[in-house]
């Protein structure tokens, strides 16, 4: 790890020079100046100085360069049975018209577009238009609830909102319009203009105001690009909150665009001409990033999926895409090779597909249980790479880093912090952690370039919910530990980790144990009120569809087996077999919402939940069991 630690060292002592060196990756129009200010509460502001565009840096650049021809976006789209090969020079040719229609509608730099759109090359088209005006998006996953969408459009206060006529789903069609139809009227904020993608699955009836997507390009002109500085927000994106107001997590543009061409490389091994294959949603950061800027700034070509893991058709969904477009490095979240693994546990479809173009497969959004790291690694030829990162961070935190040099793996471990990242480990008192003693993961300011640089028009909730807590870190809500070598653990959320008679325990080693039982796909440890001992583990379990043995048998062998590996110190006597867990749409295990079930709290539904009746059947289940206090207050469905 020589090379490694070189490197790492100087970005964390002499962040400035680092940092300046890799702004030399982009495409400026006016280079910085000045690397690293910081603002009134001493937050760190990347390239204040410098302008440049984005959409300018990650396709005009390109093509300018010879590289007009080469694929820019492979769309695929199971549920409609569609396809298509977009070139950078056709891609640049859609946004700059497009961008021409916002500004006929009054768009100009720093105003706001909201775009609720599902997996099409619109949406793209439609972010890029807005990073090509200086305007700021605000992408909002579609088929969100109208409240929902509602408070976001009140919050980012759009001139325009984008939209497509509907989504489709693995059983059914979701017209989006209705749904934007209500926020609407529920919002006190009213956009100027909409403009609606018609799709042929559902076409939605205009109103006032209302734009045909296609009528409104045909008499549209191309726009240029427009001059930003460094520090200019280019969109604010929503995380997921179960109530309050939504916070809006604001990006910036230059620092965005070096921290995506640094991770291209460093991270993800990638070189102009290859071929990035990232399964997430442009509705979440993970979009943003890896499916929609990072890969086209690097001049790679993307892959957008309209389609689930499983079920659009089958599990052999990911290995046909991989041989159908050469896929070099592939990036998906650890619930969607749970699901194929539940579906295909001896993974059948695999064998019918060629993915010898595959150099590495990327795993993040959650953590990477060891049962599902080494399923992956036994059935893949390639490194399985877990990384960890987090919506405000928007790039890995942590992560083998083979474009720098490749680290052995170990199982349930993120390896060691990304340069930039100076991740630390606290204890209660607010001091530095032993190795091997789990706390409270924090990052040293100055944060690197591509994080965040504020709450949207709430400053103040930025520095009160993620640097005040430990004066000078950010705090990531995440605890866990380093070992001896350095690598580096992420056991879970902080309120994650239970006390069972004053004995602190992580419920996400529990849940190592229990997922490693051959007969489990997929489960959850949570922690529930006991009056004695303060709180005590249940676990939640899918068992695998081959699985014939009955719940009796398995919650006897789940119990026994983390008695033998953690000890009778977890008092883990409860196990409840469930046929799904409650997710979000990005496939994160709604544990908050477990526990609260359990304690026999109300619950609110959150709008990022990908199914909201699984809730009600994870109650029943637990009211028949008789855990924790389930029984005494119902969920809000």
């Amino acid at each position: 790890m020589r090379r490694y630690q070189q490197i790492y060292q100087q970005s964390i002592e002499q962040p400035e020079r680092f940092w300046a060196d890799q702004a030399k990756r982009i495409p400026w129009l006016i280079p910085p100046a000045t690397i690293l200010s910081y603002d009134d509460q001493q937050h760190a502001r990347w390239f204040p100085d410098g302008e440049m565009n984005l959409c300018h840096a990650a396709l005009d650049y390109h093509v300018e360069n010879g590289r007009g021809d080469q694929a820019a976006i492979f769309w695929d789209s199971p549920v409609t049975h569609a396809q298509q090969t977009i070139t950078y020079r056709e891609l640049l040719e859609r946004v700059a018209t497009f961008a021409g229609a916002l500004a006929q509608l009054g768009v100009e730099k720093g105003d706001r577009v909201v775009i609720y759109m599902p997996m099409i090359p619109e949406a793209v088209v439609a972010m890029y238009a807005c990073a090509r005006l200086g305007a700021v998006h605000s992408v909002v996953f579609g088929g969100f609830a109208p409240n929902e969408l509602a408070a976001r459009i009140e919050d980012a206060a759009p001139k325009v909102v984008v939209a497509a006529s509907c989504g489709i789903e693995v059983s059914q069609v979701v017209a989006y319009k209705p749904i934007l139809d209500q926020a609407i009227a529920l919002s006190t904020h009213q956009p100027e203009a909409f403009i609606i993608k018609q799709r042929a699955q559902c076409e939605a009836p205009l109103d006032e105001r209302q734009y045909d997507w296609d009528t409104l390009v045909s008499q549209a002109s191309p726009a240029d690009w427009v001059p930003v500085k460094g520090t200019d927000p280019l969109y604010v994106l929503y995380t997921s909150g179960t109530t309050g107001k939504p916070k809006g997590i604001v990006r910036d543009t230059a620092g965005y665009a070096v921290a995506l061409a640094y991770s291209m490389e460093a991270v993800y091994d990638l070189a102009p001409g290859d071929v990035f294959f990232t399964a997430s949603d442009v509705g979440w950061v993970v979009g943003h990033f890896y499916i929609v800027y990072g890969p086209l700034l690097r001049g790679c070509t993307t892959v957008l999926f309209e389609g689930k893991p499983v079920k659009t058709p089958d599990a052999g969904s990911f290995w046909r895409l991989i041989e159908k477009y050469n896929v070099t490095s592939f990036f998906s979240a650890p619930t969607a090779f749970r699901a194929i693994k539940k579906e295909d546990p001896d993974a059948q479809y695999l064998s019918q597909f060629d993915i010898s173009s595959l150099k590495h497969l990327y795993v993040a959004g959650e953590r990477l249980d060891p049962p599902t790291y080494h399923w992956l690694d036994d059935l893949l030829d390639v490194p399985v790479i877990d990384h960890w990162w987090q919506t405000e961070t928007g790039w890995p935190i942590a992560s083998n880093l083979p474009g720098i040099e490749p680290m052995p793996t170990k199982p349930g471990s993120a390896t060691v912090p990304v340069p930039g990242f100076n991740v630390q480990v606290l204890n209660r008192d607010g001091q530095q952690a032993n190795p091997m003693e789990q706390g409270s993961v924090v990052i040293k300011q100055p944060m690197p370039p591509g994080c965040l640089t504020g709450v949207w028009g709430d400053p103040q909730r930025f520095h009160s919910a993620y640097m005040a807590a430990f004066p000078g870190y950010y705090l990531t809500g995440d605890s866990g530990f380093f070992d001896e070598q350095g690598y580096l653990f992420i056991m879970g959320r902080t309120d994650d980790v239970i006390n069972v008679a004053g004995h602190r325990l992580s419920t996400g080693e529990m849940e190592e144990v229990v997922g490693g039982h051959p007969a489990v796909a997929e489960c959850a440890v949570i922690g529930i009120h006991d009056n004695l001992k303060g709180q005590l583990p249940v676990g939640l379990v899918i068992p695998k569809d081959s699985y014939t043995d009955g719940p009796e048998a398995l919650e006897a062998a789940l119990i026994a087996r983390v008695r033998e590996q953690i000890g009778p110190i977890a008092c883990f006597k409860q196990v409840i077999v469930v046929d799904r867990l409650p997710k979000t749409r990005s496939g994160k295990i709604l544990r908050k919402l477990l526990r609260n079930l359990a304690d026999g709290q109300e619950v609110g539904i959150p709008s990022t939940i990908d199914d909201p009746t699984s809730v009600d059947d994870v109650h029943r289940a637990m009211c028949d069991h008789q855990v924790g206090s389930a029984n005494k207050a119902p969920p809000l469905i």
